[in-house]
């Protein structure tokens, strides 16, 4: 039987790779650090919980509007406005069954065969399997170390041509937990008006930040009706598996995008967006999952560094490690294995991000201080035996 070419240029999420790897081991009996994963370890809010149980117990299981239920757009809209500075209309909010499609139907909407997309690399891998998809031309933009995995602005305006179409942004990043300072964005807003491009910014972690204030770029002048803004609930309120992203997008990208949500997911499920409402109950543990990361981020940072052969930036955003290996003597791609059976410690590889991931590893620290303890000194020994070979 004929299979679309398509498919062929279709990636994966690595993450979920190693997890099923890793599950596999602890079948067979093997104890496994889990630090591959990329999603908070934490509970639901307990009033997002009760939420949906009162939303199901009023019947919230039927089909809903396939932009999202106007309560919700109104909530996103009001919040986006108090923490961002952002004027959104709840009209350009798009609810979706988590942010991944959001990275799918910006692509899908304003890129075609031919056109060119600049992406970080490293970066979160479905930006590249989907510009891939559609037949668009994938620019990496590289992200290195020395800039602290920031942008090289020099190195942006050499990728932009007549056939850029679209630019890619993530901050707080994946996987790196670099940022994008606001002096950068604003030169980055100047650029894309220049050159009339798209700019898909992927917000997701903006509040897992643990200096200054998030900015998004959609606050410049000229790019609200330019910027298509990813974020959902899954990170800031610890709901992976509930499936709740949303965009905010330009007034022409709207019909557009509710087009490909009502012929791909019909709606997202109408008891999780009224579940949702209740995400203003749970500031307080918000915070809380905050500072939690923070004292990891110290623990994994400072233990990282004081393993021979590893050096790893403090990350700024995100969950997230991504120590420089290549003072192991392993390619990462081997010791990333090595880790997991050998040593019992479930990491990614850089290369899962794209190339210039080449040399490190990243370490998910969404788990709890005496894991992650014992996962540093799990990694120091392992280190330590390849360092021997």
């Amino acid at each position: 039987m004929k299979l679309a070419g398509r498919m062929e240029r279709l990636g994966m999420e690595t993450a979920f790779t190693v997890l099923a790897q890793a599950r596999a081991l602890e079948a067979q009996g093997k104890d496994i650090i889990h630090l591959e994963i990329g999603e908070p370890d934490f509970d639901t809010p307990a009033p997002i919980v009760r939420a949906a149980e009162e939303a199901l117990r009023q019947g919230y299981t039927h089909y809903g509007p396939s932009q999202g239920l106007p309560e919700l757009r109104q909530l996103i809209a009001a919040d986006l406005t108090a923490s961002r500075g952002l004027e959104v209309n709840p009209d350009r909010v798009v609810v979706t069954p988590g942010a991944k499609p959001v990275m799918f139907y910006t692509i899908l909407a304003v890129a075609e065969e031919g056109d060119e997309v600049i992406y970080p690399d490293p970066g979160f891998p479905i930006y590249r399997s989907m510009i891939d998809f559609v037949g668009a031309k994938a620019v990496p933009l590289v992200l290195r170390e020395e800039n602290d995995f920031s942008i090289d602005m020099e190195e942006l305006r050499s990728k932009i041509t007549p056939r850029t179409t679209l630019l890619i942004l993530n901050s707080p990043h994946n996987p790196t937990g670099g940022i994008v300072p606001p002096e950068q964005l604003e030169e980055i807003a100047k650029l894309a008006v220049e050159h009339d491009l798209w700019v898909l910014s992927d917000e997701v972690y903006w509040r897992i930040l643990y200096e200054g204030k998030h900015v998004s770029i959609a606050s410049f002048p000229g790019m609200a009706e330019r910027t298509i803004l990813l974020d959902g609930h899954s990170k800031t309120y610890a709901m992976t598996g509930w499936r709740l992203g949303f965009a905010v997008a330009p007034e022409s990208l709207v019909s557009h995008f509710t087009k490909l949500v009502n012929n791909s997911a019909s709606c997202t499920a109408t008891f999780v967006q009224r579940a949702a409402l209740a995400c203003t109950e749970s500031e307080e543990d918000v915070l809380n999952m905050v500072k939690e990361f923070t004292d990891r981020r110290k623990v994994v940072v400072e233990g990282l560094n004081a393993i021979e052969g590893l050096t790893c930036r403090k990350p700024m955003g995100a969950f997230y490690a991504f120590p420089n290996v290549t003072g192991v003597g392993m390619s990462s791609d081997k010791f990333a294995h090595y880790l997991l059976h050998e040593a019992g410690v479930a990491t990614l590889s850089g290369t899962a991000f794209g190339a210039a991931g080449d040399g490190y590893i990243r370490i998910s620290y969404a788990n709890s201080l005496p894991n992650l303890q014992e996962a540093i000194r799990r990694i120091q020994r392992a280190v330590e035996q390849v360092r021997q070979k």
